[in-house]
């Protein structure tokens, strides 16, 4: 099951790595794991020349549909902080930052036009949730024929059932589902 990645063609996309997200609950792995592993794949990235980007929700402007099994939301507001960033993340001269309103990171952001003007035909994908953003992120890419490698311990969800389906099931359908140390591994 080798794996060979070529920076200048490969884009590093993650999930919702912001406060009010990474602050829940998670299995199977913890979101400072989650955190410390997309960090170590976008240093080792960007010391190659390859593309970052960071996707996060604007929590206060989501889709709201009447749905049998709503999304948990804080009661009140939605603080401000809720949308930025985790503190760990430092964006870096280069990365890109999108903003989205849904679970997806394609429908309705600048993301595909970014990787489109970049050549890039790879994306690592990684972040929170599992088989929220991610798998819908992941969806999106792979209908429009990008190749997709999973780092499955770069990645997490509400419960290590739901992310065990997905990174067992689902991913590997769709592209080739790696731990953090193989894809740094795998960087040309």
């Amino acid at each position: 099951m080798d794996l060979t990645l070529d920076p200048r063609t490969t884009a590093l996309v993650l999930i919702d790595l912001q406060n009010g997200i990474v602050a829940r609950q998670l299995a199977p792995h913890s979101s400072q794991d989650v955190v410390r592993n997309a960090i170590q794949i976008a240093d080792a990235l960007r010391a190659r020349g390859g593309t970052v980007v960071f996707v996060h929700v604007l929590m206060d402007e989501t889709v709201s549909l009447p749905v049998d099994a709503p999304m948990p939301r804080p009661v009140g507001s939605i603080p401000p902080q809720a949308s930025e960033l985790v503190p760990e993340i430092r964006l870096e001269p280069g990365d890109h930052l999108v903003a989205k309103r849904q679970w997806g990171a394609f429908y309705g952001t600048s993301l595909e036009q970014h990787l489109r003007r970049r050549g890039i035909r790879t994306i690592v994908l990684g972040g929170i949730a599992t088989n929220f953003g991610v798998e819908s992120t992941a969806r999106a890419a792979f209908d429009r024929a990008y190749e997709l490698v999973f780092a499955e311990n770069a990645m997490s969800t509400v419960s290590a059932e739901a992310h065990a389906f997905v990174t067992q099931n689902i991913f590997p359908r769709m592209g080739r589902v790696r731990t953090t140390e193989q894809i740094l591994a795998a960087f040309k």
